[in-house]
């Protein structure tokens, strides 16, 4: 696998934003216009409201994996999402790398809770956010109808 590094968004890392998380949104589910809001405008929908954008990216330059930390003022939690990583990658550690990435952000701005939305299908995911610390909480206004499951950690 080689080594990798997180790098938060720029400009450059777009296409590779909307590319991984298109590719595994459409493998398992259909890509809802929730979804569609945020790939046209990361940067008014995510940065520009306090959150951020992580990238792991390989020893080539290539982003192989993302996640993002979006601002949800009127609840003050933040939410975990769009969390991609690329096939041949997947297994390998680039999740919880990308999820430990997002939750020192957080604490170190100082969040106090975050949240996220999740289908219980994808039984890797849904354990993956288990040992980051999550834990199934009732559902409550979801922005995708794939979201069978919401999951809240506090910080």
């Amino acid at each position: 696998m080689g080594e990798l590094r997180i790098e938060l968004y720029q400009p450059s890392y777009q296409k590779d934003f909307v590319r991984l998380n298109s590719e595994w949104i459409t493998t398992f589910f259909h890509l809802e216009s929730s979804d569609r809001a945020v790939f046209n405008d990361p940067k008014g929908y995510i940065l520009n409201k306090g959150g951020q954008i992580f990238f792991a990216v390989n020893e080539n330059g290539k982003a192989v994996g993302c996640c993002a930390l979006i601002a949800h003022s009127k609840q003050e939690k933040y939410e975990l999402a769009k969390m991609a990583v690329n096939p041949n990658y997947q297994g390998k550690g680039v999740g919880s790398l990308l999820g430990e990435a997002a939750l020192a952000y957080a604490r170190s701005n100082g969040y106090k809770k975050l949240f996220l939305e999740g289908n219980t299908k994808m039984e890797a995911s849904i354990s993956l956010y288990r040992k980051l610390g999550f834990k199934a909480v009732s559902k409550y206004g979801a922005s995708y109808k794939r979201c069978n499951i919401m999951m809240e950690l506090d910080l």
